[in-house]
């Protein structure tokens, strides 16, 4: 293999066990069937997702054959990787109407055509229960404990399932039924992917290559993307708002996206002016999901809204009495989460109407003498809302 391609896959891994392993394998000069499985716990992916998802789009670009498993099987489990406690059992409705998103998502990234989609239900199903008892003799209690979150859980005397005992054993389970050659995974998955490593090897199968990535933090550049924490840019975003969150995103953040989202040559990346690299990259990453003609109107408009300081062409519009309560509008029209948030922002002058900045939560009506029977809020930087008084 040229190394010019292992630096490809290389490329911003947390961890690779092992590159020796890696080359033995490639040596064999046939395609390696690549693995990742996902558990559609939530109908939206975002790019905290996508590190491991471009990853395995550079193993197609270098000829690999791609495995994308749905774990509509496990996702009833739920993996308790980084978890404090257990997760909530799932419907098969929820996971059918999830597992369609996900799929129409993924393809946004990976070639369809050459991308093969498994369940691992077809099997997992099928194992029944003598053959689990099987599988779960091939691991112990001790062995499990060792896992940085069990144990954490166990010393502080919170419930651990016998039921999430079996997860890293069904997903292992579902290398030995795709006999992969490599699986991808976010750093959390280490315990999971060495695992299956001794599985395979216990079912007579060569054991697969992990390759681990780190998770990418949020827009606040702190926590890991996450919907829960609200710091997240999902596939499904609209073009202008995708584009608006990366530009909000500080500039050593900007590079560490640039590193695991895209192939961009990061020196040169690091010459430019980090505004215009910024806009780059934004631009990228709208394009990659939306197209070039999205990801040009989306560019238009956050430069229009935020450099010329104009209100954008469209926004939501919300229809009110002139006696509700700022705060109740912007919860209400879903622009700000909670009352507390709104007053919060209100409080900080963070809040507009017609350009005007609010310090109090006002009625309606007190703001209409700012305005005529229209008013333009503007809470933060990025969001608008059009209230029409009744």
């Amino acid at each position: 293999m040229k190394q010019d391609e292992l630096d490809l896959i290389g490329r911003g891994a947390a961890e690779l066990i092992s590159e020796k392993e890696l080359l033995q394998k490639l040596a064999k000069k046939k395609p390696l069937r690549i693995k990742l499985g996902v558990d559609p716990t939530a109908p939206d992916l975002h790019l905290g997702h996508t590190v491991v998802i471009n990853k395995l789009k550079t193993f197609q670009d270098l000829g690999h054959q791609i495995i994308f498993l749905i774990g509509d099987f496990t996702a009833k489990v739920g993996d308790p990787s980084g978890r404090s406690q257990m997760r909530p059992m799932m419907t098969d409705e929820q996971i059918k109407t999830n597992t369609k998103t996900y799929t129409d998502q993924v393809f946004k990234i990976l070639d369809r055509q050459k991308t093969i989609v498994e369940y691992n239900s077809k099997w997992l199903n099928a194992l029944g229960v003598s053959g689990l008892l099987a599988l779960a003799a091939k691991s112990t209690v001790a062995q499990m404990l060792v896992r940085d979150d069990f144990e954490k859980r166990y010393e502080s005397d919170k419930p651990i399932s016998i039921v999430e005992f079996l997860y890293p054993l069904l997903q292992a389970y579902d290398s030995v039924a795709l006999n992969a050659d490599v699986e991808l995974g976010g750093n959390d998955q280490k315990f999971n992917l060495l695992l299956c490593r001794q599985i395979q090897k216990d079912y007579g199968q060569e054991a697969e290559i992990a390759l681990t990535m780190p998770l990418l933090e949020g827009t606040d550049g702190i926590k890991k993307m996450s919907k829960s924490y609200g710091n997240y840019i999902a596939l499904n975003d609209k073009p202008k708002d995708m584009f608006g969150k990366i530009m909000s995103i500080s500039d050593d953040t900007m590079y560490r996206y640039y590193e695991l989202l895209t192939q961009a040559d990061l020196s040169a990346i690091k010459q430019m002016h980090p505004k215009q690299a910024k806009l780059d990259l934004a631009f990228e990453i709208t394009q990659r999901y939306w197209g070039k003609d999205e990801a040009a109107l989306a560019k238009d408009e956050f430069e229009k809204v935020f450099a010329k300081k104009d209100i954008p062409s469209e926004m939501q519009t919300y229809t009110a009495s002139s006696d509700m309560k700022l705060s109740d509008v912007l919860t209400k029209a879903n622009l700000i989460s909670s009352k507390n948030e709104a007053r919060r922002l209100i409080l900080q002058g963070a809040v507009k109407a017609n350009g005007n900045k609010v310090s109090s939560d006002e009625t309606l009506a007190n703001l209409a003498v700012l305005a005529d029977k229209t008013i333009i809020l503007q809470a933060g930087k990025r969001k608008f809302l059009k209230i029409i008084l009744q």
